[in-house]
């Protein structure tokens, strides 16, 4: 009996959206692809997150402005690299996203792309966008805990 392989492979991380979005809940989803994505996502292809996000439509999820470079080799025309792509969730998740996402300030949005099982796998996330003051005050906390490690460090060498 084989044992499954349960190892993620990442392909590209969404930064931005840690920074300007606060995550509430994370979830799991498929990605339909087409063979030359894939192929591209194989070869390591260039991925980007600037402007995706995800919208439920007639029940569907789906995935918005996600940039897949094209395969290079690929015999027949290759897709659109923004075309917009099918996640795979189940039913009651995808009912719970459209509840919250509607209400004011959510959004859906994608946090990293990896391969699971042989598989693509997208995590996304129900986030709230951050206020300009909440980003600064981070920063602020941030420099602050830099600081107080400088000069913890300096004191346990001398």
């Amino acid at each position: 009996m084989a044992k499954a392989n349960n190892k993620v492979i990442p392909i590209a991380d969404n930064r931005e959206a840690r920074a300007k979005y606060e995550i509430l809940e994370k979830y799991e989803a498929g990605l339909v692809l087409e063979g030359p994505e894939v192929k591209s996502l194989r070869n390591k292809g260039n991925v980007s997150f600037k402007d995706s996000f995800v919208r439920i439509d007639d029940g569907e999820a789906w995935l918005y402005n996600l940039y897949i470079a094209p395969y290079r080799f690929a015999t027949i025309k290759p897709p659109d690299p923004l075309r917009k792509r099918k996640l795979l969730l189940h039913k009651r998740e995808i009912m719970k996203l459209m509840g919250k996402s509607q209400e004011k300030g959510y959004t859906i949005i994608p946090l990293r792309l990896y391969w699971k099982n042989g598989k693509v796998k997208v995590e996304i996330a129900l986030a709230r966008g951050k206020k300009l003051h909440d980003r600064r005050q981070e920063l602020k906390e941030r420099a602050m805990k830099r600081e107080l490690e400088r000069e913890f460090k300096g004191k346990i060498r001398m």
